[in-house]
């Protein structure tokens, strides 16, 4: 999804924005977050059940013959809905968006940024398949800012996903959101970096 260059340079710019504040930046980029579950086995084994009425009623196929191709119906059908673009178009807007902010609430815990002591630490969070975007900052964070100072890094994001500049989105919306942290969270000197500075691509 991204290069090896890419990465090391969204690194540094993690790196240099969180040189001016205490706060920590997690970046976190998911090919998808949606899940087929079993709406695409459903739809198989309803079209093939339906099948050999049809077939009764428009043929003179053996029963033999019907059985086959009820069964070769169903595996052949399955497997088309389960190809990521097939199941992610039967999925309304609404669930898309619901397992993308799933996943990125659970990334957030997984990747530790609610350890980070005085809870200044935000993750920024792209599912590409869903073209969803989102910003999520720890209680530290959330108590001193409003989603509003959020916004400028949310559309500057968003503006490079649709020109599939995907690593660039990333460095514009780390350096906004690193303007936001040092406003509320300056620079402590002798601070620590608690997190990695890198991007996690899953």
């Amino acid at each position: 999804m991204i290069s090896a260059d890419d990465r090391a340079r969204i690194s540094a710019a993690i790196h240099a924005a969180e040189a001016k504040t205490s706060g920590e930046i997690v970046c976190v980029l998911a090919e998808s977050s949606s899940q087929p579950g079993a709406l695409p086995v459903l739809i198989a084994a309803i079209v093939a059940l339906a099948l050999p009425w049809l077939l009764i009623s428009f043929t003179n196929f053996a029963v033999e013959r019907i059985l086959l191709l009820q069964i070769l119906v169903f595996v052949l059908l399955t497997f088309l809905l389960l190809l990521p673009p097939v199941y992610l178009a039967l999925l309304p807007p609404r669930v898309k968006r619901a397992a993308a902010y799933r996943l990125a609430t659970e990334q957030f815990v997984v990747r530790g940024i609610a350890r980070k002591k005085d809870r200044s630490g935000i993750l920024i969070f792209v599912s590409l398949a869903e073209r969803y975007a989102r910003i999520i900052a720890d209680e530290g964070v959330a108590a001193r800012t409003s989603q509003a100072e959020w916004q400028a890094a949310i559309d500057v994001l968003v503006s490079h996903m649709r020109q599939d500049q995907v690593a660039d989105g990333f460095i514009a919306a780390i350096g906004a959101c690193g303007d936001v942290l040092a406003a509320h969270f300056p620079h402590i000197p002798d601070g620590r970096d608690e997190l990695p500075d890198r991007i996690y691509v899953i």
